[in-house]
């Protein structure tokens, strides 16, 4: 009798792909019945999303009173960007901030060598284990914020499908940056206030480029690539988009993840364990 033949490697990596979808979506259901033990906080989570988009709306018409404003950006152009803004800050509360902070909580009780012993790929755990349903009205205010931005600015629809690449490339972007950061917990456990600064900084998105000195435009584009998150995909979706800054973006994601993997393999080698 024959042995069967091997299946082709396109085959097993799908299979390996689906594999991990149907531990994850266990470990998703997982956490949001845990959450949803606590109905309440929904409810106060979405007026507190109310209150912080209703302050930035705000805020953005002070902007604009007496005929000013922010150069080349008219006041409903500037909602798009806080409403991308907005849903931005709920995928962070959806995905990031309840996954990559407990990369510091695995390192003091040692419990990442179970992660490490589990045979997922170890970032793919602790990037994306665990889902919080808090973010979700901060996401969907800001859906309808850039619906109303664009009615308003007389987008077109081309012009918003287009966008859907650059918001998922920045959306990449901000998971590097944020992974890149919990990952050094492993020497330096206590990275609290760097988390902090970064999500300082990253506030900076919620009003366009065009809103700051020079100076801080170069940082907030080429040092934290805060303009990438926001006003790029933004531009792109009032129809002025500049092939530069798109394939720039894509090129600063691509990047930004390889240097993640790079350096989260990296520290697992100064890891040593809960008995080291």
């Amino acid at each position: 009798m024959t042995a069967p033949a091997p299946a082709p490697t396109g085959s097993r990596g799908v299979a390996n792909i689906a594999r991990v979808f149907r531990v994850l979506r266990r470990f998703w259901k997982a956490s949001i019945d845990a959450e949803l033990e606590y109905r309440s906080n929904f409810f106060l989570q979405a007026l507190a999303s109310i209150g912080n988009l209703g302050g930035s709306a705000f805020s953005l018409t002070l902007f604009y009173q007496g005929g000013a404003g922010f150069p080349g950006w008219t006041f409903d152009q500037g909602l798009v960007v806080l409403g991308l803004f907005s849903a931005l800050t709920g995928m962070v509360a959806v995905v990031l901030s309840p996954n990559l902070s407990r990369i510091v909580q695995h390192v003091e009780a040692g419990t990442l060598d179970f992660v490490l012993l589990k045979p997922i790929d170890s970032q793919h755990q602790v990037s994306l284990r665990v889902l919080s349903p808090w973010g979700l009205p901060d996401i969907l205010l800001g859906t309808a914020l850039v619906i109303f931005g664009c009615v308003k600015s007389g987008a077109h629809v081309v012009d918003v499908l287009l966008a859907i690449v650059p918001l998922i490339t920045g959306g990449l972007i901000l998971y590097a940056l944020w992974f890149l950061v919990a990952t050094t917990s492993i020497w330096f456990v206590k990275i609290y206030n760097a988390t902090e600064v970064l999500r300082g900084l990253l506030d900076a998105g919620r009003f366009p480029m065009a809103a700051y000195p020079a100076a801080y435009r170069f940082v907030f584009t080429f040092v934290v690539p805060v303009a990438f998150l926001t006003t790029v995909p933004a531009e792109v979706i009032l129809g002025r988009a500049q092939p530069q800054w798109l394939a720039g973006s894509a090129v600063l994601a691509v990047i930004l993840l390889i240097v993640s993997r790079l350096f989260w393999r990296y520290s697992l080698r100064s890891y040593t364990g809960a008995s080291g």
